[in-house]
């Protein structure tokens, strides 16, 4: 009994001893442990700001890179007071494709940059509209004046003949008088696609379509400008700058779209839109390359109209 009671005291003391070992070298090392997981949390939190920085900056430059493309264009217009080498119809394009955007995102969630794009871009076209119309508006005047001087006739008799949206004259449209008119036209638009998408919300297959219409108007911004430039035989007056910003721009909207998985209409049409702007660019090249017309020297159609 009393060697028997001695091993199991022997034991026992063997098993603290062996205790307080594990509990010392546990002592030890959370220090180190403690240490690592602070840096582990550091890290992540450095990331985490890394990667909202990054989104930030994505969704700023979404929102507003689009309308970069266009302060080149607007400068030299309002510099040369000429407006004949950039076609308005860009300006048609882009509030149609981003008035059909907006209403598509009350059947369809996209992300809110995007929203805010589009209402960005549509004040920034409507100002190019008005910067436009006032400028071929005054050139017409210009022009209608030296022609009366010419003819010894007095200047009070020059008359610009109106073009109004109300007139419903299908001739001129598109080329009205004043810049209200652009915005008549804009609002009755709205309105009615409104009204249209409302009755017909629930219907799944009219928001796929209504989402495919807004980015493939938006894919073909460059076609009237691409039209233009073939009917001119020239791509003077058209900034080049501004094609440039184009398809730098459309390249990462549509790396974003892949990125943040967004329907497929809006990176399918945006592959569509890249290939037009390398198609404007083209035009560029080619007919710096091989002129097909002399190059004017008058004061409205100068070298300087172009951006280099």
């Amino acid at each position: 009994m009393l060697l028997l009671s001695l091993s199991q005291s022997h034991h026992k003391e063997h098993e603290e001893d062996t205790h307080r070992i594990i509990i010392s070298e546990k002592a030890s090392e959370h220090p180190l442990t403690s240490l690592l997981n602070m840096e582990d949390e550091v890290f992540d939190q450095i990331v985490s700001v890394f990667n909202s920085l990054v989104a930030w900056v994505a969704a700023g430059a979404i929102m507003f890179g689009g309308v970069v493309p266009y302060i080149p264009q607007y400068r030299d217009i309002r510099r040369t007071q000429n407006a004949e080498g950039f076609s308005t119809y860009v300006c048609l394009v882009l509030l149609v494709a981003n008035i059909l955007r907006i209403l598509f995102r009350f059947g369809r969630y996209f992300e809110t940059p995007l929203l805010w794009q589009s209402i960005i871009m549509i004040g920034t076209m409507l100002t190019m509209l008005n910067l436009c119309t006032n400028v071929r508006m005054a050139t017409e005047l210009n022009t209608k004046r030296r022609s009366f001087i010419a003819t010894d006739s007095k200047d009070e008799e020059v008359r610009i003949p109106k073009r109004l949206f109300l007139d419903f004259d299908w001739s001129y449209f598109w080329s009205w008088s004043h810049f209200v008119d652009y915005v008549q036209c804009v609002l009755s638009f709205t309105a009615v696609a409104a009204y249209i998408t409302y009755l017909l919300l629930d219907s799944a297959l009219f928001v796929e379509t209504l989402g495919f219409l807004a980015v493939f108007t938006e894919a073909m911004l460059g076609t009237p400008q691409l039209y233009c430039n073939y009917q001119n035989k020239s791509t003077e007056g058209m900034s080049i700058k501004m094609v440039l910003m184009w398809t730098s721009g459309d390249t990462f909207k549509t790396g974003y779209f892949l990125l943040t998985q967004a329907p497929v209409q809006f990176w399918t049409c945006g592959l569509l839109q890249v290939f037009v702007d390398i198609a404007i660019l083209f035009q560029v090249y080619y007919y710096s390359r091989y002129p097909q017309k002399p190059v004017s020297h008058t004061v409205s159609h100068t070298t300087s109209a172009k951006a280099l």
